[in-house]
């Protein structure tokens, strides 16, 4: 994959990225953009270890960024990773993860969400976001105590009571609509 837009990130230079790069579309454009979030979130990792974190912490939080960028932002919503829209991780954890794990635990999403706020942090670093996005994502990250009622809840539906209790934190607001 060698074309214009399949811009390789250097690991020792300032990041430099087209944003609009990251924008799938097409089949073909979602592996070019899934290309595109390994190569960013192996940048990200290296920053993770040069500032001093084990390689071992900075894995974990590439891992939880990941899962987060690739497999939800960009395959499931089919958005852009630099597209600033409110929200995307509230329904990312207090949804699409509880819905799509088997055994959802707030342990492991926290996991996932430490990942997601340093990765966003980073990304605010090189300024690819605006800090305000940046506040909203910390702000969604930090409600651990709603997405555990949201597992707990989960673990409660009886009967036809999935769709009140998915309009809570719905999937359909935005993306693809895949819920």
């Amino acid at each position: 994959m060698t074309n214009d837009k399949t811009e390789k990130i250097n690991k020792h230079d300032s990041l430099k990225i087209d944003k609009n790069a990251f924008t799938p579309g097409t089949p073909e454009d979602d592996l070019r953009v899934d290309l595109l979030c390994k190569h960013l979130l192996q940048h990200f990792y290296n920053s993770q270890v040069a500032r001093g974190i084990s390689p071992d912490e900075a894995t974990a939080l590439a891992n939880g960024a990941d899962y987060f960028i690739r497999d939800f932002v960009v395959d499931f919503m089919g958005l852009n990773p630099f597209d600033e829209r409110p929200g995307v991780v509230r329904q990312f954890a207090g949804n699409w993860y509880i819905v799509g794990t088997i055994e959802p635990e707030i342990q492991q999403l926290a996991g996932h969400l430490r990942g997601i706020r340093a990765f966003y942090r980073y990304l605010r670093d090189h300024e690819l976001i605006s800090a305000g996005y940046l506040q909203n994502i910390e702000k969604e990250c930090d409600d651990l105590a709603y997405y555990e009622s949201r597992i707990e809840s989960f673990w409660k539906i009886t009967g036809d009571g999935y769709l009140t209790w998915e309009r809570e934190c719905s999937l359909k607001i935005a993306g693809r609509t895949n819920a």
